[in-house]
């Protein structure tokens, strides 16, 4: 039944093989498949990992344990799992809900732990349960529109749709980290009796699981065993200028050099999506870019780099259809008519886990842009949006799209990577809509999608980002002010995008983009000319009062930048998310595992945005083990404490950790 090969225990009994394994310090990955043979697939788990000294397997009559530095997995003759760490103190272990006749608790229901229900002829269904705790507190999963920071009690959707990015990574203030290393369609349900993992249809189960003192050290160990951030270039840190979306060159170029005519600072603009002339044809129309070269001369001169929107739709009216589908370089239906999404025409995806695909885009992006200058891309349509989501249809290179979607994201980031690096590019960044786990290492920046405009939407974006982070990707951003209407006419709509604006600038990435009411009509009817453009969205675009804030906080990014350059290169290192719950740096103060409407800028900036129409004032908690003067006031205060303070229209809360590397006055 129970067994050791090299490093791993192996269990093997009624038709399953069960494997704990080291998988980096202080950490197991745990498999199981019905057979006889594991898949050759270690999906994020592709990093080699590190392990300081040997673990311990022991095995006896009635059970098996396997031990690696802090954790330790005892696996029972039934096959449950109970997970410990060094202080022997359970973390984690598998639902108790069978008959035996050898332990302690027995159970009519018969509901097994790792659940296995097979498609005739097929693969499985997976479902794995665990023990609930109901005081648990659990963060990370990616980013969901939901505006909660604490995961427990949540049933959250393991697909990638527009504005939500699955990374099954959750981290306990139980002291462990579990990942759930499966691409698969399904969920995760963390209630109040029970904690559930599904998989919609799968080959294997497959999670990873830490043991670590803090939350800093388990997200460490997490970046360890699924890659980190490249360095983010300089340029990066400063700010980023879009909008939907400049429509000729004369026009981006117009904005570029009245951002230069104000001495206001900006290191990136952005051209949006339909500049080509037909989706998948990947390249500039010319009729409305007709010198890219030339226009990407000119942004150079003035410092500021060229952002270019890249689809993964491929038209079946696009000049590299005929070739892609005939080479299988696109997504496949399995059944009814070949058709995935349907904007500004009848499109497909290419099949971004096919490598020769991967290949075949950055040709394409590499002659039409890339050679031109662009040095800088925006992977938009990341997840891929599917129209409806109807997993179940479609097929990618690697398997059925129920088995792998949730991956695609993470390589269409590794094509352009790859093609970038190649090229010799040694700090790569690229917007994307969408990622799983390691896309981080592949220069993915993730922003939020396509989210509404209000003081709702921020909300959401703020716990989001923070548990974007806990999942490992700490290059994150917003539309600042919202994508979906704003009309920066509106006094409303003006207000919460001063306070977004403010936000941004103690976000990873201090990007401005959003549709804007109302519309300016297309101005053709084919390629680049047929979509229309929104409204005005400039710094100056929100009236002559507001112009002043947003000046003074455009400014005070350019001031941080050197601070900016220390979290990067810790992202960069450790794997240390930008933005940080007050956890993050303070475990032993039990109050800010609750704290949802604050975080840390870095270690030494705490932020308290506005997040409600009217507010001019709000409280602040100050963390205990520090203390922290107000950016504004410049009052000291002690922390452990909860504080009120003024915010007026111009100021956002902002405290400084005393001692720390970082000073300014707002």
């Amino acid at each position: 039944m129970f067994r050791q090969e090299g490093q791993s225990l192996i269990r093997e009994m009624y038709g399953e093989m069960l494997c704990l394994e080291p998988w980096g310090n202080d950490s197991l990955r745990v498999r199981s498949i019905k057979g006889t043979s594991f898949i050759k697939e270690d999906w994020a788990l592709d990093t080699t990992p590190i392990l300081d000294t040997p673990c311990k397997i022991t095995i006896d009559e009635k059970s098996a344990s396997i031990t690696n530095g802090n954790i330790t997995g005892v696996v029972r003759h039934d096959g449950l799992i109970t997970f410990y760490n060094q202080r022997k103190e359970i973390l984690l272990q598998e639902y108790v809900r069978n008959r035996n006749t050898f332990d302690y608790y027995c159970s009519t229901l018969n509901l097994a732990a790792r659940e296995w229900k097979p498609y005739l002829g097929g693969d499985y269904q997976l479902t794995v349960r665990f023990e609930s705790d109901p005081e648990e507190k659990l963060y990370g999963m990616g980013q969901y529109q939901h505006g909660f920071l604490n995961q427990k009690f949540n049933r959250l959707l393991l697909e990638q749709r527009n504005s939500q990015v699955s990374i099954p990574f959750v981290l306990s203030n139980k002291g462990y980290g579990l990942f759930w290393n499966n691409p698969a369609v399904g969920w995760a349900s963390f209630g109040k009796s029970v904690t559930e993992w599904y998989a919609a249809s799968t080959k294997q189960m497959d999670y990873w699981i830490t043991a670590k003192d803090t939350p800093a050290e388990i997200e460490e160990q997490y970046a360890d065993v699924v890659g980190k951030a490249p360095m983010m270039p300089d340029y990066a840190m400063g700010f980023w200028q879009s909008k939907l979306r400049y429509q000729t060159q004369e026009e981006l170029l117009n904005v570029a050099r009245e951002y230069k005519r104000r001495g206001l600072p900006v290191s990136v603009i952005v051209i949006d999506f339909f500049h080509w002339t037909d989706h998948g044809d990947w390249k500039f129309d010319p009729e409305y870019w007709p010198d890219p070269e030339g226009m990407i001369k000119e942004l150079k001169s003035m410092g500021i780099e060229l952002m270019v929107s890249i689809w993964p739709t491929v038209a079946k009216t696009s000049e590299n259809f005929q070739e892609m589908n005939e080479k299988n370089l696109l997504v496949k239906n399995d059944i009814g008519i070949t058709t995935h999404m349907e904007f500004m025409g009848n499109t497909v995806f290419f099949d971004a886990t096919n490598p020769k695909a991967r290949e075949y885009i950055w040709e394409k992006a590499k002659k039409n842009y890339y050679d031109k200058g662009v040095k800088l891309f925006w992977l938009d349509e990341a997840e891929p949006e599917f129209s409806g989501y109807q997993f179940p249809l479609y097929r990618y290179h690697i398997g059925p799209a129920l088995q792998n979607s949730n991956i695609y994201p993470r390589y269409f980031a590794k094509a352009f990577y790859d093609g970038m690096t190649a090229a010799g590019e040694k700090q790569v960044i690229n917007l994307a809509r969408c990622a799983w786990a390691g896309s981080q290492k592949y220069g993915a920046l993730v922003w939020s999608g396509d989210v509404d405009s209000s003081f709702r939407g921020l909300r959401e974006q703020f716990t989001a980002g923070l548990n974007i982070g806990l999942a490992g990707i700490p290059w994150w951003t917003t539309d600042i002010g919202g994508f979906l209407r704003g009309n920066p006419d509106d006094p409303e709509f003006r207000e919460c995008f001063v306070r977004w604006f403010q936000y941004g600038v103690f976000s990873p990435v201090f990007r401005l983009h959003g549709e804007r009411i109302p519309h300016k009509k297309p101005i053709g009817t084919k390629g680049g000319g047929a979509f229309f453009s929104g409204a005005d969205n400039e710094v100056w675009s929100y009236g002559e009062d507001n112009y002043e804030t947003l000046k003074k906080y455009m400014f005070l990014r350019e001031e941080m930048k050197p601070y900016i350059k220390e979290l990067m290169k810790e992202a960069h290192e450790k794997g240390s998310p930008v933005i940080r719950t007050l956890f993050y740096e303070f475990p032993k103060d039990e109050k800010a595992w609750d704290i949802e409407d604050e975080y840390l800028f870095g270690a030494d900036v705490l932020v308290a945005p506005v997040m409600y129409e009217g507010m001019r004032k709000r409280s602040v908690y100050l963390p205990e083990g520090a203390r922290w003067k107000n950016a504004h006031t410049r009052e000291v205060f002690d922390g452990g404490q909860t504080i009120e303070v003024d915010a007026p229209l111009d100021i956002i809360p902002v405290f400084l950790r005393e001692g720390g590397i970082v000073d300014f006055t707002i």
